[in-house]
């Protein structure tokens, strides 16, 4: 085997690839609905090179080029910022106690993994491992292990620790789940409906928009049953007898029926003579990072914006939601329109591919230049934030601004998402195999007890810690905390069994939603002050 390992040490490329396929091979199979996913890459990595340490091979470990694991965070972080911008920046708004409260819940771990890791004798880059894998967090691995300045400590810690921050996780998150059962909230789903109007006050669009915080649309008008359809405007008076449909969110389309008449019989979405839907795809990049209320598509078209769909998730058409391409657009518009609208708007699967190169390459270079520059603490020494939560924060402003002048600072969802799961890969394949000579002594020296105790103590107290804040502290039903629990864990392995069972409820996605930028941002900083203590 000496000269297999040889062989591998001097093909950093081959190994690489060879760790991401294998190793992702083996993180798909489950065991009832849980898998390891990408993070089998890691343990993989680390025990291949551990064998081939362990065979004699000196140079095994850092055959990897620390440079291609710094490429890859930077990629992972950086798409996560763009693809979480919109929904980071509009949390902040309406979220500030619970996203604040999940930082000091956070932050209150941080602090256990401190004190715990100080009275086992640990130094600040095992500290930092451990919270990051305790909380299962890889860019704050890297943080911590580039504030220390010893990554191979901090990546050993982070994958002894790792496994119980998924596990004792995923039990938290089961309790949610089981009080979660009655929940009175119900999951938010846009649905379109025809309402006859049985008012005769002539109430306008906009007032009834008003009354629901313009979360519904208007997107047919008839004004007798065998009448022509049209589109209304915000100033279109609805009188007695009148049809529209209505879309948003099931709840509130519920309301306005019930404050406008009832239902109807007749479907006017079902007459497509004169008016017609259809589902077009954005590739036009002139148009990313334009609003749905700059496009002018009522006075040019004719046309209305009912729902936006952005990777799995439907959106209402609302006038200041930021486009990006690759988005699908639902448009109801005259017949003779839809031609020129799909031209307008490119409707080719281009959209959904295209990396955006000008933007990639802008938003990386700002964010790395942001990551390594020199902060002076109170002690008149300097750190610098890291490639990840420079690359980070770069990404959540590009996603939320959207364009700057004629250049667009999006990247489409499902790029994002391809270029995440590349990043990640590479680095855990580079930090694991980077790690693997240094797991053998952890485990032969004993010190790998007192790690796993200290992040078992870590993962405990940030799940618990959140579990009974929201729940008693916010009032927050089961199903939405167990989609809190894995977004402020950062972690698919709980996000994906919080939606098995619940058959995917958008509570899950919501409270995950709501806390995951904030998640990563304040794990990256909380690991980074850990390692350089």
């Amino acid at each position: 085997m000496h000269t297999v390992f040889q062989y591998l040490a001097e093909q950093p490329v081959l190994v690489l690839f060879g760790l991401i396929g294998i190793g992702m091979y083996l993180g798909h199979f489950r065991i009832k609905g849980i898998g390891l996913g990408a993070a089998a890459v890691l343990f993989l990595a680390i025990g291949i090179s551990a064998w081939g340490t362990s065979a004699g091979v000196e140079n095994m470990a850092a055959s990897i080029p620390h440079t291609f694991g710094k490429l890859g965070l930077a990629l992972f972080a950086f798409a996560i910022g763009i693809n979480s911008g919109n929904s980071f920046f509009a949390s902040l708004r309406k979220s500030l106690g619970i996203m604040g409260a999940t930082f000091a819940v956070l932050a209150g771990g941080g602090v256990v993994a401190y004190i715990l890791g100080k009275i086992a004798g640990m130094e600040a880059a095992t500290i930092g491992g451990t919270f990051a894998g305790a909380i299962t967090n890889t860019p704050a691995l890297a943080a911590a292990g580039a504030a220390s300045g010893d990554e191979k400590a901090a990546t050993v810690a982070y994958s002894i620790t790792y496994l119980f921050g998924v596990f004792g996780m995923l039990i938290v998150a089961t309790l949610a789940l089981n009080y979660g059962k009655n929940d009175k909230d119900r999951p938010v789903a846009l649905v379109s409906r025809t309402v006859r109007i049985e008012r005769d006050d002539r109430p306008s669009v906009r007032d009834i928009r008003a009354h629901v915080d313009g979360n519904v649309r208007f997107s047919r008008l008839r004004e007798t049953e065998d009448g022509p359809i049209v589109r209304p405007t915000p100033d279109t008076r609805l009188g007695k007898g009148f049809l529209a449909t209505v879309v948003g969110p099931q709840n509130l389309v519920v309301e306005v029926i019930s404050e406008l008449g009832h239902d109807s019989s007749i479907s006017l979405s079902a007459d497509r003579t004169d008016w017609d839907y259809r589902r077009i795809t954005i590739s036009d990049p002139k148009l990313s990072g334009r609003t749905l209320g700059e496009l002018g598509l009522e006075e040019r078209f004719q046309a209305t914006v009912s729902r936006v769909r952005r990777g799995d998730n439907d959106m209402l058409g609302r006038p200041e939601l930021v486009l990006q391409l690759g988005d699908r657009v639902r448009v109801v518009a005259p017949t003779k329109n839809l031609k020129e609208l799909s031209k307008y708007f490119g409707d080719s699967t281009t959209g959904l591919t295209s990396i955006n190169p000008v933007a990639l390459g802008v938003g990386m270079v700002l964010g790395l230049l942001i990551g390594e520059f020199p902060i002076l603490t109170p002690t008149g020494e300097y750190f610098s934030i890291g490639s990840a939560a420079g690359t980070l924060l770069v990404g959540l402003i590009f996603g939320k601004v959207g364009r700057i002048g004629p250049f667009p600072t999006t990247l489409p969802y499902t790029a994002c998402q391809v270029l995440a799961e590349l990043g990640l890969l590479i680095f855990l394949a580079q930090a694991g195999y980077n790690a693997g000579g240094q797991i053998e002594k952890a485990f032969t020296s004993g010190a790998w007890l007192g790690i796993l105790l200290v992040g078992m103590a870590v993962t405990l107290t940030v799940g618990f810690g959140l579990f009974f804040v929201m729940r008693y502290g916010f009032k927050m039903g089961g199903t939405r905390l167990s989609g809190l629990l894995a977004g402020a864990q950062t972690q698919p392995a709980v996000l994906a069994y919080a939606n098995n069972r619940t058959n995917f409820d958008a509570r899950v996605a919501l409270g995950y939603s709501l806390v995951y930028p904030l998640a990563m941002v304040g794990k990256i900083l909380i690991a980074q002050i850990l390692g350089g203590l």
